[in-house]
């Protein structure tokens, strides 16, 4: 599947810039999340689907099913804090580098 894409396998995650990719992404938004001072109501979904993208880039390539799931919920918990906008957008290209889920 990886190499239909462009792209090779990688056995560890220190080595592919993906996964470096979307954890600098997650950390620059876990930082701007927990720095802005305003509450909404889904602010603890977002914090928790940050935490579990960052759990899954410490352990390896993640899986691209997983990671779109995590990003949905994160953009909707989010909604329009335009704060957020930067951030947020990083995060998509990062999980977008992963290439599409396979098709069923």
């Amino acid at each position: 599947m990886l190499r239909s894409l462009g792209q090779r396998p990688v056995t560890g995650s220190e080595d592919d810039p993906r996964v470096t990719g979307l954890r600098t992404a997650v950390s620059r938004l876990r930082r701007e999340l927990a720095a802005l001072p305003a509450d909404f109501p889904d602010r603890a979904t977002a914090e928790d689907e940050l935490a579990a993208l960052a759990a899954m880039a410490a352990h390896g390539v993640p899986e691209v099913p997983r990671l779109r799931g995590s990003l949905l919920l994160i953009a909707g918990a989010i909604g329009s804090v335009s704060a957020l906008a930067g951030g947020l957008s990083d995060v998509r290209h990062a999980v977008e580098l992963f290439g599409e889920p396979p098709r069923r």
